[in-house]
């Protein structure tokens, strides 16, 4: 485990973020906070930020930065992230990266990794998923079902969900790039960012990334 590994993992959907995060919080001993499942935690545990989230999600709307803000403190105030943490779905905006480094000072983010895969394969890996509508197993039309989009483990039918076809895709991706590149900006001009290829089988990038990480953090290979 290495002190101090205070990371922000972005990247596109299909991007393999979700892998990639889980191998960093692995590696470097720290836990990996999604945004949905912190939000999750602080309404079941009742703190009052928790609580204020609750209501917002509770009513569909977007939590304020500060409520946001709060839940975050809340988490990274908790034992595990003594040492370091993985932060993955926040900050989302220039405004709640200023607002969090603000509230951690030095025990700020070290970097912000960047995923980058292009729009074309991010696409091809999306718009080809298959996911069974029983019990939820993926597939793609590279690695089908044995038998004819029924689901290998369960039985049930393997079908394309509809915010998986190609259109879909590809306003989700417009929203993620209007909304993310101001932030990532905001953290090349800080010498924060450091971009990946993530193109590749998960060893390969995940070598790449904590090659680079290892390198700008000073830290001694594990």
């Amino acid at each position: 485990m290495s002190d101090g590994v205070r990371l922000i993992v972005f990247g596109r959907q299909g991007a393999g973020k979700g892998t990639q995060a889980f191998r960093l919080a692995e590696r470097y001993g720290v836990p990996h906070i999604s945004t949905g499942d912190m939000l999750r935690a602080a309404a079941a545990v009742g703190t009052e930020f928790g609580l204020q989230a609750k209501t917002f999600m509770d009513a569909g709307q977007l939590l304020p930065d500060d409520v946001m803000l709060g839940v975050i403190e809340d988490r990274l105030a908790q034992a595990d992230a003594a040492t370091g943490w993985l932060l993955d779905g926040f900050p989302r905006t220039p405004g709640q990266a200023e607002g969090l480094n603000s509230m951690l000072g030095e025990n700020g983010p070290n970097l912000a990794v960047n995923l980058d895969v292009p729009e074309t394969v991010v696409i091809d890996r999306i718009s080809g998923r298959r996911v069974c509508t029983s019990c939820g197993a993926i597939y793609s039309v590279s690695t089908p079902p044995q038998s004819d989009w029924t689901c290998d483990k369960c039985g049930g039918s393997v079908v394309q969900r509809d915010d998986d076809t190609e259109d879909a895709v590809r306003k989700r991706l417009a929203a993620y790039n209007s909304q993310t590149a101001p932030l990532l900006e905001w953290f090349e001009e800080r010498q924060m960012l450091v971009n990946i290829d993530g193109v590749g089988l998960p060893d390969e990038v995940a070598d790449r990334i904590t090659s680079a990480v290892d390198s700008r953090l000073g830290i001694a290979e594990i």
